[in-house]
């Protein structure tokens, strides 16, 4: 059995929950969650990589099991949560390691590649969005509010934040719902309750700054080493949980090209094939 650690550690006065597996040796995996969950949407990924990875899965400051400052103390944007786990990474000790980023995960670890390209070994983008265009209809009532920040087009935000949108985010385009484990999403719901968050992650998804770099893919691949290629672009979605395009390119040396994995969010074992098929040979999987 996999022995997964549950840790806490303080950053710059903000303490940050993390699960950490496998050898402290092997090459490193920073899983970054997205919304609305934690780190807990990787529990039964940890597992099937600890063998052959060291992975940290942090929970995003205002998410899961870290602390949520009050945001008279942290201004939700990006920009700090990326700030927040980049100097993570720093107090643990990552300095060079592999990037695993979903949804929100995705603007924050895009950054982490931009301020220290020299850092990251590779990039797996699971609906991680990087281009204006991979941003559905559903899209449109956040980009009213990052074009008119009014009470009225803010208050209309809270329909993302309803206990029913976060059971639809798991099971749209399930055949078979009874299939889908009620823990994640109720968690995700216990934690989007507590008293702030709605205005946590209202702040974050009316983040103007960061909607004015959607273009930041273009940014990564400038800042990245010439042979670490950034190769995913999602695809515009009817929800931007309901399907990946996702990406893995060289973990270390030992891969020659880039490869392209397409997988439905939920099916984790798709992403362990791709990350195996990293040993060196080009691959592509497709669920």
């Amino acid at each position: 059995m996999t022995k997964i650690a549950y840790r806490r550690i303080a950053v710059d006065g903000i303490e940050i929950f993390y699960r950490e597996a496998g050898r402290s040796n092997a090459p490193a995996l920073l899983l970054l969650h997205g919304f609305p969950t934690a780190s807990h949407m990787f529990r039964d990924l940890i597992p099937q990589l600890a063998d052959r990875f060291h992975v940290i899965a942090p929970d995003l400051p205002g998410f899961g099991q870290s602390d949520m400052p009050e945001r008279t103390k942290f201004s939700y944007t990006f920009d700090n949560i990326a700030g927040a786990i980049d100097r993570f990474t720093e107090v643990i000790g990552l300095d060079r390691f592999a990037i695993y980023v979903f949804d929100y995960g995705a603007p924050t670890g895009f950054r982490l590649a931009v301020r220290h390209p020299e850092r990251i070994t590779a990039i797996i983008s699971q609906n991680g969005n990087a281009y204006v265009e991979g941003l559905s209809d559903g899209w449109k009532p956040i980009r009213a509010y990052w074009q008119d920040p009014s009470e009225a087009n803010r208050t209309a935000l809270r329909a993302f934040l309803s206990p029913e949108t976060t059971v639809w985010q798991y099971t749209h385009g399930v055949a078979d719902t009874s299939s889908v484990s009620p823990d994640g999403y109720s968690l995700d719901n216990f934690y989007l309750a507590r008293p702030g968050a709605d205005e946590v992650q209202l702040d974050l998804l009316g983040d103007a700054v960061a909607a004015r770099r959607w273009r930041a893919g273009a940014r990564v691949a400038r800042a990245l080493p010439a042979d670490l290629h950034l190769a995913a672009r999602t695809a515009a979605v009817a929800c931007h949980h309901a399907a990946v395009v996702a990406a893995l390119v060289r973990i270390e040396s030992t891969v020659p090209a880039q490869m392209h994995f397409d997988a439905r969010h939920a099916r984790h074992p798709a992403c362990v094939a791709a990350l195996d098929d990293a040993a060196g040979r080009r691959a592509t999987v497709t669920v």
